[in-house]
């Protein structure tokens, strides 16, 4: 890594704000892999959210007076400030105040946090036992901006109030489900280890028991105190969403357009899928596909354990595989680990990154729901997906370019539609590549690209209160409501009912990031088509792919700009 004697100013101020922001939210700096802040909790309450804010305003500041050195200095100073002056907007607009939410919701990066630390020494799990003692404060301050929210009429909606409360009550273990309290589990592991601190063991049990009592009590607070201060509206209306969408994509859309796309996207997809499903039994509709492929014992794999074991297989083979022929992965990133996800989160799989010196590695995460049993035929692609060359390969990457990428960028630079449409862009790849070519990973390929242009349809349709073309063999004319847009992302996703109910929460609750995934991929597949016009037989997909990569985290709108240039 560059010495910051060395670094532009514009690299400079990155990394400055890196420590400034580390130490004021040591959550996002075990997120992003920052020593020093394993033992800390951020203050998430009205002060503390304001005091991030400060720093965004005195970061861009900085900004605005420094020169540009290099082509690479443009770059990381326009990405830098288009995303602190968002956040400065989202603050104004109280978004802090109202970060109830299924997914992505400040109290759930609480419990999170403690999924991405280390627990190799009893130095490990005493920082883990005093980072334990901090959640009350950390949860607290989470309640009274909550609190503040409902005092002002900045409220999030009832739905979310009800399934963050469950999800508190899980962690906590007060759900009624008998289920081990999160930090408790997390404690087990410690006193299974022969040879533990008796001191440790003491200090994480207070920890747990404090840890676990702050969350019984938040989720008292939102179902006692905070649902009679929420809304029954779940549609965030067209400006809100412009904004969010804003957030999730580095781009403005016109939503109006972005949604009759997503019903071509999926009729597109449908009809593929027809094709797919003859070829596995001829004459087959969709569910009769899939009833086939999850009744073959080939494509199932029995118990948690062998399916995490088979999920590590797949990458590590995949890995191998594409290295040096399709994409060049240095040795320090050719590690991802597969992870079973604990209870209590969002159904849907997760990637998490490195740290900063890759002493952590990339991690897959997967929810099972309680599910034991596990069909394959989808999850080729999503370990694609989640894996090589989706997200671990776009993102542990980063990693490696400190002389090229600011740490800005390197560490806080993801952006939704760049990353998800990138991973869900390599999903279709990895098919033209061969590697699906098997009929039911394709079939599997094809449900999670239909679960993804279903998302553009119904978040769009339900936040912005569209109506169903006339057109449509599902309730033409209605207007879209979570009620009706559950059956239908059902029925169309493909996706098991227990998941696409989770989702649809998601959707209600996070505004835009839905249809990050697909908008991503479209403007990746528009760039990549871009290319191959403009230079013809001389078009290099190999090369293409480790320049587009290099750019780091990128906007949507900037990553466009920047691969009109290559």
């Amino acid at each position: 890594m560059a010495e910051p004697q060395d670094l532009s100013p514009v690299y400079a101020i990155a990394d400055r704000y890196i420590e400034e922001a580390a130490a004021l939210n040591p959550i996002a700096a075990t997120s992003w892999g920052v020593p020093g802040h394993d033992d800390r909790m951020p203050d998430l309450s009205p002060d503390g959210e304001a005091e991030v804010d400060e720093l965004h305003d005195r970061t861009l500041a900085a900004l605005r007076d420094a020169p540009e050195q290099s082509d690479r200095d443009r770059i990381a100073k326009a990405f830098m400030s288009e995303r602190l002056e968002l956040a400065r907007e989202m603050f104004d607009a109280g978004e802090h105040l109202r970060s109830t939410r299924t997914l992505g919701s400040p109290l759930g990066s609480v419990r999170s946090a403690f999924d991405l630390m280390r627990y190799e020494s009893d130095d490990d799990w005493a920082t883990a036992a005093r980072r334990m003692q901090a959640v009350p404060e950390a949860v607290e301050g989470w309640c009274t901006t909550q609190r503040r929210g409902a005092e002002l009429g900045i409220v999030a909606a009832k739905r979310q109030v009800a399934t963050v409360a469950q999800q508190a009550a899980v962690w906590s273990g007060t759900d009624g489900a008998g289920s081990r309290p999160f930090f408790h589990a997390l404690v087990d592991r410690y006193e299974a280890i022969d040879g533990h601190s008796p001191g440790v063991l003491a200090d994480l049990r207070a920890g747990a028991d404090v840890a676990s009592a702050a969350f019984a009590d938040a989720s008292r607070f939102l179902l006692d105190e905070y649902a009679a201060h929420a809304t029954e509206q779940d549609a965030v209306g067209r400006e809100r969403y412009q904004r969010e969408a804003r957030r999730f994509l580095g781009m403005t859309i016109d939503p109006i357009e972005t949604y009759e796309w997503g019903w071509q996207e999926l009729a597109r997809i449908e009809a593929r899928a027809a094709e797919v499903c003859d070829a596995i039994s001829p004459g087959a509709t969709w569910a009769e596909a899939v009833e086939i492929l999850e009744a073959d014992p080939a494509y199932v794999i029995e118990g948690v354990d062998d399916f995490q074991a088979w999920n590590q297989d797949l990458i590590d083979r995949t890995i191998a595989e594409l290295d040096g022929t399709h994409f060049d992965i240095a040795p320090p990133i050719r590690r991802c680990e597969a992870m079973i996800a604990p209870p209590g989160g969002a159904a849907a799989m997760y990637y998490t990154g490195p740290s900063e010196d890759l002493s952590r590695p990339g991690r897959t995460w997967y929810p099972t729901l309680g599910k034991t049993r596990f069909p394959l035929w989808r999850e080729v692609s999503i370990c694609y997906h989640e894996g090589v060359p989706g997200h671990h390969l776009q993102i542990a990457q980063t990693k490696l370019l400190a002389d090229e990428l600011s740490r800005y960028q390197r560490a806080a630079g993801f952006v939704s539609g760049h990353g998800e449409g990138w991973a869900l862009y390599a999903e279709r790849l990895m098919g033209e590549l061969g590697y699906l070519d098997d009929p039911a990973y394709e079939l599997g390929m094809l449900a999670a690209s239909a679960m993804r242009a279903v998302r553009v349809i119904v978040d769009i349709g339900m936040h912005l209160e569209l109506t169903i073309p006339e057109s449509s063999d599902y309730l033409p004319g209605a207007t879209w409501r979570a009620e009706n847009a559950l059956p239908f992302v059902i029925e169309r996703s493909r996706f098991p009912a227990d998941f696409m109910a989770s989702e649809v929460d998601r959707y209600l609750g996070l505004p835009g990031q839905a249809i990050s995934y697909k908008v991503g991929e479209r403007v990746w597949l528009e760039c990549r088509a871009d290319a191959q016009a403009r230079h013809g037989a001389d078009f290099d997909l190999k090369a293409w792919h480790a320049r587009a990569l290099d750019l780091g985290g990128l906007g949507l709108a900037a990553l466009r700009d920047e691969l009109s240039r290559v």
